[in-house]
């Protein structure tokens, strides 16, 4: 069976890199009907932050990426962690390190101007015929695992392929610290050992870590899992993401108005791809993914494309949705005798949530103030106040009879034929007075939303401020 795991460290927000990390394993579980687990890496209890904690919760909930069994915290493991490092040191795979820090920062000195690679030289690794220093006084030792001095260290990354370290590139590195708490390289192998997992789909930023890890599971005779490493998401000009960028918290994308589908879709495409297809539903990505195929090389955040895909699924999506996800910015329309028409109205042309807020709070809000630049443009003199003055009473005369856009445009057309109008000359006006804009939807629609009561009345608040011209 499949197992793959997320595991985030709870000392900032959840960012969209990790995010994808989340998919993507969650996605290869869940194609092979195995499992998807979640872990909580908090062992540094100094740079933990449980409002962070928090947000890694809340955006799992918010894109809808269920896991399996309950959350592992590895804060509740250290019974499990000290009895397999007391394993190692019992079996002479581990030892204790009374080196002191001033010690390494003097050796790693040394190194460095001899420009060699800083490393433990291994003064306390117990040796056949060799003979330890005497145990100082005052200094609490750090354990260390006795790692391979020599011969090739090798796995199989289902993103690179067959990937070899040279031995000599790991040193004997710490596995417990001075004051008991394990060090992550170890509690990572254990944890990712004793849950069962065969696949780990992580950052390519943990390619290092992986010769240690390996390390590890050879130490206890475990077989290791099948390891993909993901290139990093890179902003538009090849360099790392910053949040300007992108590179922000999950939960800002929904403050920011866009919808979890739209989110996912763009992340599974950064970096993996089926041919030319864009659009993606959860049920195509179930289908399709294969880790196998992600790409060697990184991926550049587009905001443009996410904005597309975000559109789609705004235009896609049913109406009682977009109702629902609107009340999140504080718009409810979900009782409004209207909210088919005003949301088909608006939604063609909104990228984000908040847009569409923007977009409805147009038409149902009645303007405070007027586009400058229309104004200038299409309200030149008195002449469009007495044509909208005859237009006002138009709808009054026939107001029981104005229900819907099509009825509107019945008694609007003969009145721009009789004036001798040209379609702008009248609806540009006639959208400034109902939205104080000139790029709001069909006015006919419009109208049909507000009611002619509310056309009328607004129509004439804008004749009498004269649009607010100075």
């Amino acid at each position: 069976m499949t197992v793959t795991r997320f595991a985030p460290s709870p000392t900032g927000y959840l960012h969209i890199g990790g995010l994808r990390t989340a998919l993507y394993s969650y996605l290869w579980a869940r194609r092979n009907k195995g499992e998807f687990r979640l872990r909580i890496e908090d062992t540094d209890t100094a740079r933990n932050n449980e409002d962070a904690l928090g947000a890694i919760m809340e955006a799992f909930e918010w894109v809808g990426l269920d896991y399996d069994g309950t959350v592992e915290y590895q804060s509740k493991r250290n019974d499990i962690y000290k009895k397999y490092i007391d394993q190692l040191l019992s079996e002479g795979k581990a030892y204790l390190c009374y080196m002191s820090k001033e010690e390494l920062e003097t050796l790693r000195e040394t190194q460095m101007a001899n420009k060699q690679t800083p490393r433990y030289d291994g003064t306390w690794r117990p040796e056949e015929g060799k003979v330890l220093p005497p145990i100082p006084e005052g200094i609490e030792p750090v354990v260390r695992i006795k790692a391979p001095k020599d011969g090739i260290i090798t796995f199989i990354d289902g993103v690179r392929s067959i990937m070899n370290f040279s031995s000599n590139e790991v040193d004997d590195f710490v596995i417990a610290r001075s004051n008991g708490v394990p060090t992550y390289n170890f509690v990572v192998a254990i944890d990712d050992a004793l849950m069962g997992m065969t696949d780990v789909i992580r950052g390519d930023d943990h390619l290092s870590n992986t010769p240690k890890q390996i390390v590890i599971y050879e130490a206890f005779g475990w077989k290791p899992p099948k390891f993909y490493h993901i290139p990093m998401i890179n902003n538009p000009s090849g360099k790392k993401l910053s949040k300007r960028d992108g590179a922000m918290d999950v939960m800002q994308y929904k403050r920011d108005g866009f919808l979890p589908e739209a989110l996912l879709n763009f992340l599974v495409r950064l970096g993996w791809s089926n041919k030319d297809q864009e659009i993606f539903s959860m049920e195509e990505m179930l289908e399709l993914f294969d880790p196998t195929h992600i790409n060697k090389s990184a991926s550049a955040f587009n905001e443009e494309k996410l904005l597309w895909l975000n559109s789609h699924y705004i235009k896609n999506v049913s109406n009682e949705r977009l109702a629902k996800e609107l009340e999140f910015f504080d718009c409810h329309i979900g009782g409004h005798d209207k909210k088919e028409i005003i949301l088909d109205l608006t939604k063609e042309r909104a990228q984000t949530l908040v847009e569409l807020k923007n977009a409805i709070a147009a038409i149902l809000d009645a303007p405070s103030e007027y586009e400058a630049k229309g104004v200038k443009k299409f309200i030149k003199d008195e002449t469009i106040i007495k044509i909208l003055d005859n237009y006002v009473k138009l709808l009054e005369e026939n107001a029981d009879n104005l229900n819907i856009s099509i009825d509107y445009e019945g008694v609007t057309k003969p009145f721009i034929e009789e004036f001798e109008l040209k379609f702008p000359q009248l609806f540009q006006p006639i959208r400034l007075a109902l939205t104080g804009s000139t790029q709001a939807p069909s006015v006919y629609d419009i109208m049909g939303v507000l009611g002619v009561e509310v056309v009328c009345e607004r129509i004439k608040i804008a004749c009498e401020k004269n649009f607010n011209k100075e």
